[in-house]
């Protein structure tokens, strides 16, 4: 029967940002949304998933992650899944109830090659309909694209990889290893269900491979022709650190000296103004130097320099403007919050900003409390991390991986280079990273930077993207366990 384990913990993690090249000139053609009326069977399995996913509110708050859970389980067995190949997993998010969910494409008998792990997760940052367009929980196209929070970050990925598993199974295909999706319930928040079946899959599964459905893809230049296949081989530190400056406050009509909220906001002025150290790994310093290469203009020319000489100043000062760019060159750690006083008559009692860091590997989140302590001088100003830290390290692409990512790309866009990148943001690859296991993110979907809403408003995904990644696990998986 389907199991169920129960885990417990608390935490808060938050936060996603997302890299994409920018703007180019590519050969290959743009392409061509699919019309309903001529949908496959599997475009419309798929499309019908997509649908339906995007209707639950899996945000924190709304506990509809199991009611998804049981959703994609009766989508599996209806395919052929059995119980034994299912597994449901209970847990408590900082006193959310949310679920896991496993499933397993079972080897054909004999077969010894260790398993595929693929993850994503099934629940979003939540959106607020008065603020939308459109209604963010019902799955929307128009003008060439899907809205819906989550038709990015990360329904397409849960998606994509569940319509692929039908797919094959319909087939009557059989791996020559066991293929594990693990969806995780609370990546946006506690990721508490991450933690925990990522000690699961390497206590009990201890795969060979992970791919992650839930960053990396193809960059689309402005006017929507391919610049490069991005695959996230690192990832940054997520830290959050809540900054409060206390005092005896007072009436309003007797003013001090000294006030809560002006001492605070001094600090945030100076680490406004402070840049942490520029920073170059051999990664980094690759995907500028091929990013260079595919970046028209001053962006171009400054990847280019920075590769050759990350002291280059100028090159520097280039990349630091660009927010798309800033991310890659070092730790930013940046105001999120406020919140200070207790009326509107009364001097403030205290005052405090949510400070959200994304550290740099290698740097920690230790040091980076004590250099932002310095850079405020202020002893008055205390601090609180609210995050549980994960530091990971990078991870190789590795040949046979790269070679099925190009067996399956070439179908779709031929020759288009492969590129390995650091995302700014964090993705459930870092707990895997840091048991040991090189996982790289490789989603099938194809973006421009003008269409990244993940976390925002209107969140959407071309309709043309959508279903021309539909085949992107599909040929991937051929190959990997064939």
């Amino acid at each position: 029967m389907i199991t169920r384990e129960i885990w417990t913990n608390r935490n808060k993690w938050s936060g996603r940002l997302a890299l994409l090249v920018a703007a180019s000139v590519f050969c290959a053609q743009p392409a061509v949304a699919q019309d309903a009326a001529t949908l496959t069977p599997d475009q419309q399995l798929a499309r019908d998933i997509y649908r339906d996913v995007i209707a639950f509110r899996t945000a924190r708050g709304q506990e509809q992650v199991p009611a998804m859970v049981s959703y994609l389980v009766e989508r599996f067995k209806k395919a052929g899944f059995s119980d034994d190949d299912i597994r449901v997993t209970d847990y408590d998010s900082d006193g959310e109830k949310t679920q896991g969910l496993m499933v397993t494409y079972r080897a054909k008998p004999g077969s010894t090659k260790k398993p595929i792990v693929l993850l994503g997760h099934m629940d979003v940052v939540d959106a607020l309909a008065k603020d939308w367009v459109r209604p963010p929980f019902t799955l929307t196209e128009e003008d060439g694209y899907f809205f819906g929070r989550g038709t990015d970050d990360n329904k397409y990925g849960i998606t994509n990889l569940t319509a692929t598993f039908l797919r094959l199974k319909a087939e009557g295909w059989q791996p020559s290893r066991d293929l594990v999706l693990v969806f995780s319930g609370d990546e946006e928040t506690g990721m508490i269900s991450t933690r925990a079946q990522a000690k699961y899959v390497a206590e009990n599964i201890d795969p060979e491979i992970i791919l992650n459905s839930d960053a990396g893809g193809i960059a689309l230049a402005d006017n929507d022709a391919p610049v490069a296949f991005r695959v996230q081989s690192a990832e940054k530190t997520f830290a959050t650190f809540e900054l409060t400056v206390t005092n005896p406050g007072g009436h309003s009509s007797r003013p001090r000296s000294d006030n809560a909220i002006y001492e605070l906001a001094a600090a945030l002025g100076k680490i406004a103004a402070y840049q942490f150290p520029v920073r170059a790994t051999e990664l980094t310093k690759n995907y500028f130097a091929t990013a260079g290469k595919l970046t028209p203009g001053e962006l171009g020319q400054a990847m280019s320099r920075f590769a050759a000489e990350p002291s280059d100043a100028s090159a520097i000062a280039t990349l630091q403007a660009n927010p798309e760019a800033v991310g890659t060159l070092g730790t930013t750690c940046i105001a999120t919050m406020l919140r200070a006083g207790h009326a509107e008559n009364a001097l403030p009692q205290s005052a405090t900003a949510t400070v959200n860091c994304r550290i740099f590997p290698g740097e920690g989140a230790a040091a980076t409390e004590a250099k932002l302590k310095q850079v405020i001088g202020n002893e008055g100003v205390t601090f609180k991390l609210i995050t549980n830290v994960t530091e990971s390290p990078e991870s190789k692409l590795r040949d046979d991986v790269k070679e099925a990512l190009r067996y399956s790309l070439d179908k779709r866009y031929p020759g288009l280079t492969i590129l390995p990148y650091m995302e700014s943001g964090g993705t459930d690859g870092m707990h895997y990273r840091t048991l040991g296991y090189d996982t790289v993110a490789m989603s099938g979907a194809a973006m421009k930077a003008s269409d990244m809403f993940a976390h925002g408003l209107n969140e959407r995904l071309p309709v043309a993207s959508f279903y021309g990644g539909l085949d992107h696990w599909y040929w991937i998986l051929k190959q990997l366990a064939e």
